[in-house]
Formats: structure tokens, C-alpha cells, sequence
């Protein structure tokens, strides 16, 4: 089997689950634009652990993990199966790295996971399972967790990174619900982070807090965008990447994805099927 793409995508707010805007049809699209995966390891910013962890349910459990939301969301399942094997299997790579990895068996999908997911594969057909995030190491740190994943995506796993490209909740909140024009400074973060991450610049994306224009506007703390380092860490061909500009949710909220890869979709074809 020839190598999956990994995948970046930003899931906003649990409201995505049900209203697409742009990034709903996007995401349905670049579903069907892939080979069919085997299993799914999904990595989110809602679940942070100080060492791996990976779920082990044989079914998975959907996590409502947030509050004051309309009811609708509370009500929603994705009721895929799990994958405990996977997660052993990743286990046992993360340990052979030198890290101290172990199965969960009490933790499901959160919003993180489902709500992308309800998209990608919305038949919930594809077993999955999650691996936590640490939320206290640098990009380099994940960067290198994503290299000790890569030989998954040649055994037909999707290794799917899920946060956001910019993620100020502050400035959401602050703002009025009738003023919503994306913040200026956002043009500025995204074009240098996507012309870092063309050139694969690792030692600048590395420092991005340091060295990215209002890095620290666009992420208050970097969790939201830490699984992209996985991602791109986990890629056959990091050098290999198509951009998916799906524009801002609520001022501040940037929704871009990326596929890294050799098999990574080209815009081209993820439009087409987004028709």
C-alpha cells in the first residue's frame, strides 16, 4: 500500500458540527479525495497528557467536552468503532522512541476529533482512535513524535492533526456577535507561517513564537497549533504539501488545512469533489 497523506485541519468551534460554512464541504471533499484509510489516529488539542497516551476502546465513546452550546451538539454521536490494536501498535513505536507511552482505555473522541471527523467521514465507518497531545513541549518535541509515527501512514492509516491555524479565544469573545471582520493581523501570521512551511524552514517554524509577525496575538498558548508539527513530522514527503484556505470563523479563528505527503490531494482535485 502506498503511503497515506497526513493532515492538519483547524476545527474551530463545536458549532462546525453543525454549521459546515466553508470548512465542512472542504473537509467532506478531501475525504473523498484520499484513499480510503484503514484506521484513523487522530491527535487534538482537547486532550493533554504529560506523556502519549492512546485510546483503547474497542467503541468509541463521543465527548461533549465543552458547554453553552445549543442543544442540537449535545445530541450528536460519532459512533465509530475504536481501534485497540493501532493504539498498541503506536504504543509500542512511541516506546521504542525512547517515550514513555501507554494505552487509555477511558477516554473517547472530543470535540477535536468528532467534529472534523463527522466530515472527513461522515459514515463513521473508519475505526479510530485518539493519541494526546503534549501541550507543554515545543514544536520540535512534536515534530519528532510525528517522525516516530510515519511507517503508520504506510500501513493505510490516516494520521489526521486537528487544532487551529489561529486560535485567540479572547478576541472571539470580545468581540460583538454583529462585528466580525477578520483581524487584519492575521494576513500577516498566515503568509509568513505558509511561506516558513513551504520552504520547510524548520529552525524558523521551530521559533515561530519568537520569530512569526503577532505570533503570540494569533496563539495566546500554541496548543491549537502544535498537532501540525505532527503532521507535517509524520508526512513521507514534508516538502509535498497543498494549502486549503477556508478563511476565518469569528474574527480569529483561521480554518486552513494542510495534506503533507507524496499521495497529499491537490487543491485542484479537492475542489472539483467540492462542487
Amino acid at each position: 500500500m502506498s503511503a497515506l497523506p497526513t493532515l492538519f485541519v483547524s476545527h474551530g468551534s463545536p458549532l462546525l458540527a453543525v454549521d459546515p460554512g466553508r470548512t465542512g464541504p472542504l473537509l467532506a471533499a478531501l475525504g473523498r479525495a484520499m484513499p480510503r484509510p484503514r484506521e484513523i489516529l487522530v491527535i487534538s488539542p482537547h486532550w493533554s497528557t504529560p506523556t502519549p497516551r492512546v485510546g483503547s476502546l474497542a467503541q468509541q465513546r463521543t465527548i461533549h467536552d465543552f458547554g453553552g452550546f445549543p442543544r442540537e451538539l449535545y445530541a450528536l454521536e460519532y459512533p465509530a468503532a475504536g481501534a485497540p490494536a493501532l493504539a498498541e501498535r503506536t504504543v509500542q513505536m512511541l516506546r521504542d522512541a525512547g517515550l514513555s507511552a501507554t494505552t487509555d482505555d477511558q477516554w473517547g473522541l472530543d470535540h477535536g476529533a468528532w467534529v472534523p471527523l463527522r466530515y472527513l467521514y461522515p459514515d463513521a465507518d473508519v475505526p479510530v482512535t485518539q493519541l494526546s497531545l503534549q501541550r507543554h513541549m515545543s514544536p520540535a518535541y512534536q515534530y519528532r513524535l510525528g517522525q516516530h509515527l510515519a511507517p503508520l501512514a504506510q500501513e493505510g492509516v490516516l494520521i489526521v492533526a486537528s487544532g487551529s491555524f489561529t486560535h485567540n479565544l479572547h478576541e472571539v469573545f470580545r468581540a460583538p456577535s454583529d462585528d466580525r471582520a477578520d483581524a487584519p493581523y492575521l494576513a500577516e501570521f498566515v503568509q509568513w507561517f505558509t511561506e516558513h512551511l513551504s520552504a520547510m524552514d524548520l529552525d524558523a517554524l521551530f521559533d515561530y513564537r519568537a520569530r512569526a509577525p503577532h505570533a503570540e496575538r494569533a496563539h495566546p498558548s500554541d496548543e491549537h497549533l502544535l498537532p501540525l508539527y505532527i503532521a507535517l513530522g509524520a508526512a513521507d514527503n514534508a516538502a509535498r504539501q497543498t494549502h486549503f484556505d477556508t478563511g476565518a470563523t469569528y474574527g480569529a479563528l483561521r480554518m486552513d488545512a494542510f495534506a503533507f505527503g507524496s499521495a497529499a490531494p491537490s487543491l485542484a482535485e479537492v475542489n472539483a469533489l467540492a462542487q
